[in-house]
């Protein structure tokens, strides 16, 4: 089988964070990593060059693969803050309402900046989504 091509790396996430610019979204970066470290109890991790994990989980598609991947993280991306919450970000027991000015892909959450969004219900959101994935009620598809 193969292997997923984003892994843990021995990356310095210091020097990840250093590196983010602008200096708000480095910012808005530095707080994610503060709430991701609490809520998940783990110290980042830096997988490929470019993502920082918090955690991790097994997963095992129906068709046999499987791997692991963290439990949650985020990218600072050059159009914005990429945030990996769940494989299905319709589970039906995430609530986005009232979250503010966002953008969803199929397991990415996408925030320009977090004055945009609801500090609040955004930590309300993560804790969900690692409550899910430690109850290993996530299945991807």
């Amino acid at each position: 089988m193969n292997q997923n091509k984003t892994r843990p790396t021995q990356g310095s996430v210091a020097s990840y964070l250093d590196l983010i610019n602008p200096a708000q979204k480095q910012e808005d970066c530095r707080w994610l990593h503060q709430l991701m470290e609490r809520l998940t109890g783990e110290k980042a991790v830096l997988w490929g060059s470019s993502i920082l994990g918090y955690g991790s989980y097994h997963y095992r598609y129906k068709s046999g693969r499987e791997g692991d991947w963290f439990l949650c993280g985020f990218a600072a991306r050059k159009q914005a803050i990429s945030l990996y919450l769940l494989c299905d970000l319709n589970h039906k027991d995430l609530d986005f309402t009232d979250l503010g000015n966002y953008k969803k892909g199929v397991g990415c959450l996408y925030i320009k900046q977090l004055q945009e969004v609801s500090q609040k219900k955004l930590e309300t959101l993560v804790a969900k989504a690692i409550e899910i994935c430690r109850r290993k009620a996530v299945t991807p598809e």
